[in-house]
């Protein structure tokens, strides 16, 4: 594609994108010289005027320039500015230039010496207002060379004195004589008769070249100028006009224009020959040079002895003298049959560019430089030539370079991408999950800085927090984090809007990982355990003991979450919990609970917590009666308590499943041994493993389970005393030894919401308030035993105004175990099903009505407190209050955290309260 394609375009306008200028009214300036305050300025140079609008008026704005003569005003367009002799560019810094050959259609001349220029420049902002800019520049010449051939941007200009002395004239002949001489009147045969024209214009002939007329409105309407003054004759063509063709002249292209222009006179024909030749070709590059070729004899020559009187250099329209061009680097000189210019790339009278080939940045320097040459034929006429060449270099690819400045110890991305040149803006940044412009990036705190170097270039630094959501983070390893900044940097290339992208990614490696933390501890009943998340956030999974961590259990254990933790509760007696140790009145269990990451298999947590828990494991009865509890430990994996048995194998267990066993004798059977010391008596027997189903292994004899499983309970009985003394297992050879120890029983009473007993009131609920006569339901429990031969009873429950259980006034609830008869409103026991609850014999239920305590008529307080006695009576026993014979005053056995023994003191019974009870005002 020749170098002009695209440069007659012109760019008149130009929107800038970060300034505007505009006013809210019209304005109307006139131009001189250089006026500071328009930013418009003009000059005359050797054969056009040139208008310079500063970027301070043009930047960011819609510039439009018209063509003036008196009322006549004309937009200058493309194919205007082509016909008639103006030439428009403007640079990346946003100046334009315009300029106007002294010929041009406009122009006023006065003796093709002094010329009157009249232009109009409109500037529109933002606002749909205008400024308007008068242009008026006089400018003087008087050097014209017979002939004038200028090469411009966008069109090809020709002038020759048109002087009658020096056109060649053609007589016309007789119409007679011209019938008869065939052949002698050509010109005739090829253009049909026409009016004659202003300035005597008759026809014009393009040679194409072949021959193709027209008359002066026909070439005019196609875009041709064609204009006269008192002594010359102009003739104007862009370069792409259809009579225009090029011709290779040395091996340079050029383009070429011939026309041959026809005058009439009344008898006679005069005809002038007119002929420009412009370069379209004829460049080389280096790296570090640009070289021109121009043909020292072109076809504007008519004979190869033309004399060349001059050859001069000029930039951007102006020409330089040889020190100038000496301290710039320019050479001219000619070199056989060429005229070779040699301009070094990267000048300052050129600038370089930025352009996007195929997503990649490169860059072109521009550069405008001019030949001038005279010469004269034969002694006689001259031609000036004028050639204004815009050079564009090849694309240079200049990648940008990547710099990854990141400190790691401050978390933070710090990386640098440049150089770029002045026209480069950087508009957006994309990652994989968004766009952000640079506005939105520096609110969300990222820090985006232009950075300019003294030689006009310049890069952009990026900083991201490492904590931001746009940066990727990867755990590659238990410990390591990988964060990863992968990014497009979006940008824009001013001011034709061009777009490009950059892809980068950086990647930054941190031991940095603060893996989650498991603690705990226990009460009397559960485990507790909190899980801290570290810094990964919950993305692990959770295992207690050999089962992972669902969501039913999540509800079965009472899980909590929060941003920074999980906890949950777990029984000691639930499934997911190993039994270590069996105590006489605890049993040691153990919690294991694992974290590991799911996607890499990674253990990120191993923890366990081991605790006694209270737990009654032998109990000796006043009637000579013994219960036992066995416990499958995890040291015995395989041993299924069912199989168990006493010393007598016909006495199995009362109850068991997969972890106990229940055992209820009496002390003179099953195998029971007693032996006597000084006022002791000793009873004892042992769990077994039992004559269960054998195991068979291939080719092997059956093998009985685990013989080595032996518990040993033992009884001790003084007179009027019972008491747990002893009870151990006989572990396994590599197993601690059992520690002797004492269990305890609990009772608890408690108020239900309703007579479901399905919800209770927790201590933190009181005081509860409740209507008058509306139901109150209190249950009395055992809590920690699995003795079924225990039996809860009621001894006596009351009223009081005060918490002091012991204060007055007071009311009967429950006397001896039966109901207060005097009672208007009498206490009802509910029964407690089997299937219920575990052991119905260890709950007491009953109900009484809301009251108050009124004395002569007023209500002493609008509150009251419920409390009982209970005693633990064993299921055989046929005497006292265990028999429910009221009154009965010896119980079997009593209380709260109370051991079972013989005694009947006060201290052993259970003495239960329950909070306050308020009696609803409304």
């Amino acid at each position: 594609m020749p170098w002009f394609t695209g440069i007659c375009a012109l760019w008149f306008v130009v929107l800038a994108q970060n300034f505007s200028v505009g006013s809210a009214k019209k304005n109307v300036f006139p131009a001189q010289s250089f006026n500071q305050r328009t930013g418009l300025k003009t000059d005359c140079l050797e054969g056009y005027m040139r208008l310079t609008v500063d970027k301070s008026l043009a930047f960011g704005s819609l510039v439009e320039f018209d063509a003036m003569n008196g009322s006549q005003i004309e937009p200058i367009t493309p194919s205007l500015a082509s016909q008639c002799g103006f030439s428009i560019d403007s640079d990346p810094w946003g100046n334009y230039r315009v300029f106007a050959s002294f010929l041009n259609c406009f122009a006023e001349n006065e003796d093709d010496h002094l010329f009157d220029i009249n232009m109009r420049v409109r500037v529109r902002g933002v606002k749909a207002e205008q400024d308007v800019f008068h242009v008026e520049k006089t400018c003087t010449h008087d050097k014209w060379a017979p002939r004038e051939i200028v090469c411009n941007r966008n069109y090809m200009e020709v002038s020759v004195n048109r002087l009658p002395g020096e056109i060649t004239a053609m007589h016309r002949q007789p119409k007679v004589a011209q019938s008869k001489a065939k052949g002698e009147n050509q010109w005739a045969d090829t253009v049909s008769e026409a009016i004659t024209s202003r300035n005597n214009i008759w026809r014009m002939v393009f040679f194409t070249p072949k021959q193709k007329a027209m008359v002066l409105e026909d070439a005019l309407r196609a875009g041709y100028g064609v204009t006269t003054t008192k002594s010359r004759l102009v003739l104007r063509s862009g370069f792409d006009m259809p009579e225009t063709y090029v011709e290779n002249v040395n091996g340079i292209p050029m383009k070429m224009i011939k026309v041959t222009t026809y005058f009439k006179r009344q008898w006679s024909v005069t005809m002038l020959d007119t002929i420009a030749a412009c370069p379209i070709g004829g460049l080389s590059f280096t790296d570090e040079m640009i070289t021109w070729y121009f043909p020292r004899v072109s076809p504007l020559m008519t004979s190869p002895e033309a004399n060349i009187l001059g050859m001069f250099m000029g930039i951007d329209g102006s020409q330089i003298d040889s020190a100038q061009m000496a301290t710039r680097g320019y050479v001219l000189t000619i070199e056989g049959n060429n005229i070779v210019m040699k301009i070094p790339i990267g000048g300052p009278d050129g600038y370089y560019k930025s352009h996007a080939v195929d997503n990649q940045y490169n860059i072109r320097y521009y550069i405008e430089p001019m030949l001038q040459l005279l010469w004269s034929e034969g002694g006689m006429d001259s031609t000036r030539y004028r050639v204004i060449f815009p050079i564009m270099t090849p694309f240079m690819p200049r990648p940008p370079q990547f710099v990854d400045l990141t400190d790691a110890d401050k978390r933070m991305f710090d990386v640098v991408l440049g150089p770029f040149l002045y026209d480069v803006e950087l508009v957006n940044l994309t990652f994989p999950t968004g766009v952000l412009t640079l506005a939105e990036a520096n609110l969300r705190g990222f820090n985006i800085q232009e950075q300019r170097f003294q030689n006009g270039s310049k890069a952009f630094r990026l900083q991201v927090p490492f904590s931001d959501s746009f940066v990727g983070k990867t755990q590659t390893d238990l410990l390591l984090t990988v964060y990863s900044l992968q990014l497009v940097y979006g940008f824009m290339i001013f001011p034709e809007s061009t777009s490009f992208s950059y892809v980068e990614k950086v990647d930054v490696t941190l031991q940095d990982v603060t893996l989650p933390t498991v603690g705990g501890s226990c009460d009397e009943e559960k485990f507790y355990i909190t899980i801290s998340y570290g810094n990964l956030g919950k993305n692990f999974n959770i295992m207690l003991g050999k089962r992972e961590l669902t969501s039913g259990l999540s509800a079965e254990y009472n899980l909590k979450e929060n941003v920074s933790h999980v906890s949950l509760m777990v029984p000691f007696l639930a499934s997911d919990v190993a039994f270590e140790l069996m105590y006489p009145s605890s049993l040691r269990a153990r919690l294991d609970v694992l974290l590991w990451e799911p996607v890499n298999k990674w253990t990120l947590s191993d923890f366990s917590l081991a605790c006694n828990f209270p737990m009654t494991m032998t109990e000796c009865f006043s009637n000579g009666s013994m219960s036992a509890l066995a416990v499958k430990v995890e040291s015995v994996p395989q041993l299924n308590p069912s199989q168990l048995t006493l010393r007598d194998q016909s006495c199995r267990p009362k109850f068991s499943n997969d972890r106990f066993a229940y055992f209820s004798y009496d002390a003179n059977s099953c195998g029971t041994t007693r032996k006597f010391y000084d006022g002791v008596m000793m009873y004892q027997n042992e769990i077994v493993l039992g004559n269960g189903p054998p195991v068979y292994q291939k080719g092997k004899t059956a093998l009985p389970l685990d013989p080595e499983y032996r518990v040993t309970v033992s009884c001790f009985y003084t007179l009027n005393d019972t008491q747990t003394i002893a009870f151990f297992t006989k572990p396994r050879e590599n197993e601690p030894l059992p520690e002797t120890g004492f269990g305890e029983l609990h009772v608890e009473l408690r108020l239900a919401l309703d007579g479901s007993y399905n919800n209770f009131y927790a201590a933190e609920d009181y005081p509860v308030v409740q209507y008058l006569r509306s139901p109150l339901f209190f249950e009395v429990v055992l809590l920690k035993s699995t003795d079924p031969q225990i039996e809860l009873v009621l001894e006596s429950c009351w009223a009081t105004l005060k918490e002091d259980r012991i204060s007055t006034p007071r009311w009967d609830l429950i006397v001896d175990g039966c109901v207060n008869l005097a009672d208007n409103y009498e206490t009802v026991f509910h029964p407690v099903n089997p299937g219920v609850v575990p052991y119905p014999s260890h709950v007491k239920r009953f109900e009484v009505k809301m009251f108050a305590f009124v004395q002569d008529g007023v209500m002493l307080q609008d509150q009251i407190y419920v409390h009982c006695n209970a005693v633990l009576c064993d299921a055989n026993q046929n005497d006292g209050i265990c028999k429910r014979q009221c009154p009965s005053p010896l119980p079997l056995n009593t209380g709260k955290k109370v051991r079972r023994d013989t005694t009947t003191d006060q201290n052993q019974k259970a003495q239960l309260s329950t909070g306050k009870i308020l009696l609803s005002a409304s």
